[in-house]
């Protein structure tokens, strides 16, 4: 399984942007599917994720301005942002991790999010 993120741009804060990853096969089942982050000379950084159920976790500084959701039949992830601030400018990344065998790790190549002042 290959995933393809898509969906950033340069947005002024205040504003809002829909990110988008699809996955080239079928999502294993118990799968959970996650966005990170990754800021210019900083560590990736968990932002949300959404397992198979349904279950979301965000981080601190997502919790209230962004949602994430998925679509299994359509093999996608999504992460809704709202409020976006400049502190939110980074590459964003999505994951689908599975512990179980077959296990799986995947991360998909990035899409940049600017935010400007």
């Amino acid at each position: 399984v290959q995933l393809q993120a898509s969906g950033g741009g340069l947005v002024q804060a205040g504003g809002s942007l829909r990110l988008s990853c699809v996955a080239s096969g079928n999502i294993p089942g118990a799968a959970t599917m996650s966005w990170y982050r990754q800021a210019p000379g900083k560590q990736r950084e968990f932002v949300a994720s959404v397992t198979s159920g349904g279950i979301t976790d965000y981080a601190a500084s997502a919790e209230g301005r962004f949602t994430v959701s998925r679509h299994n039949a359509l093999n996608a992830l999504y992460l809704q942002m709202d409020s976006l601030k400049p502190e939110d400018t980074a590459v964003y990344y999505c994951r689908l991790r599975r512990s179980m065998t077959p296990v799986y790790n995947t991360w998909g190549q990035g899409t940049l999010v600017t935010v400007s002042s």
